[in-house]
């Protein structure tokens, strides 16, 4: 029983047509943008300037933006769901989110072995890593979730 129904879950997946996930985004049309996927809705735009990573965190919880002031910033999870990996520099879907820097936005996830560190995503290719906390870093603010 348990197998015919893991079966007919999988046939259902593997033909629902892309177009149910061609819609990703919602361009909310107050500078932010709701991701359909995971319902966090994104700063538009960030205020390209950097910062450390306490004043990045500090930056976000204080944000009174599009009518909300709840923004915090995101953790590396929630971070990374935004990277589009079909592209490269910037890794992101740039018609929802124009002018994204081709460099490094913090998250709000310290470094499980090191309280000194947090990670980040670099928008250049997508990837992950870690960075000292006093580095200065992007920051896109997110809100929901969690």
């Amino acid at each position: 029983m348990i197998g015919k129904s893991i079966t007919l879950l999988l046939a259902v997946i593997l033909f629902i047509p892309f177009t149910v996930f061609a819609d990703r985004y919602t361009d909310n049309g107050n500078d932010t943008i709701t991701d359909n996927v995971t319902g966090l809705i994104w700063q538009k735009e960030d205020d390209n300037t950097t910062s450390a990573w306490e004043q990045a965190i500090a930056a976000c919880e204080g944000l009174d933006f599009a009518g909300y002031d709840d923004w915090r910033l995101p953790n590396i999870k929630e971070l990374r769901s935004i990277v589009d990996n079909s592209r490269y520099s910037p890794a992101i879907d740039t018609t929802y989110f124009p002018n994204t820097d081709v460099s490094y936005y913090w998250s709000s996830t310290t470094g499980a072995n090191n309280a000194a560190l947090a990670w980040y995503v670099y928008f250049s290719s997508g990837n992950l890593g870690y960075g000292n906390k006093s580095d200065s870093y992007y920051v896109r603010c997110v809100r929901g979730g969690e």
